[in-house]
């Protein structure tokens, strides 16, 4: 069964945001900010380690990490 907190916080952030394209009010936009950044750190807070290693992953196919620039041999 999954956990009330993170859905509630799920759904807030989708229905602020939409909230804030359809006005022109910036405290949509805030509202939609403070909502979205706790439901990204409870989701990863509660994230198997599997999801954190495709994530990481994924950032490692779009980026290749430099080390050392000098070490590259140019």
């Amino acid at each position: 069964m999954l956990p009330l907190m993170p859905i509630v916080l799920l759904i807030l952030a989708f229905g602020s945001t939409l909230w804030y394209q359809r006005t022109a009010n910036d405290i949509y936009r805030a509202l939609a900010v403070s909502l979205t950044l706790p439901g990204l750190i409870w989701g990863f807070a509660i994230a198997h380690w599997s999801i954190h290693l495709f994530g990481l992953l994924l950032l490692l196919r779009f980026t290749r990490p430099t080390y050392c620039s000098a070490c590259s041999g140019d």
